[in-house]
């Protein structure tokens, strides 16, 4: 017996507007821009990052779309506050307010929440790579750090 659904994702369908064909596979070339939209929103970050990664047609939809990233940004803001107004200030678009902040923000609420907060040795830093902070985030650290040892 065939996999019906292996056959049919390679089928091609005309697309007279593009003159080209269309995966029927692709729902993202078939489906209304607001319904591809709706089902990006529902992904998380790692996941609409690989969406993105699948296609052209999904990478276009995807970096089309820059609502997609704003819950991303705002769960960012959470902890980069400060770098994120600033960058919403200076007119970055959601999804490259998210590129330039994601990391510092994994990295800064690695710090703050106590993570490294008892390293003897250089044995105990962290393994994955650290992203350079600003003098305002190393004081935010520091303040944690005090306010944790009283």
């Amino acid at each position: 017996m065939t996999d019906t659904s292996m056959r049919n994702s390679t089928l091609k369908i005309p697309n007279a507007e593009f003159g080209s064909t269309t995966s029927l596979g692709n729902f993202v070339e078939l489906l209304p821009p607001e319904v591809t939209y709706k089902i990006f929103s529902q992904l998380d970050i790692h996941s609409l990052c690989r969406a993105s990664e699948t296609s052209w047609s999904w990478n276009r939809a995807i970096k089309n779309h820059d609502a997609l990233w704003k819950p991303h940004c705002l769960t960012a803001r959470a902890v980069c506050q400060r770098e994120i107004d600033d960058d919403i200030k200076s007119g970055y678009t959601w999804r490259v307010i998210l590129l330039r902040n994601y990391q510092k923000s994994k990295v800064k609420h690695a710090w703050l929440s106590g993570r490294y907060s008892n390293i003897r040795s250089p044995a105990n830093l962290p393994e994955k790579l650290m992203c350079p902070l600003d003098a305002d985030t190393w004081g935010e650290i520091l303040d944690a750090e005090l306010e944790r040892e009283s």
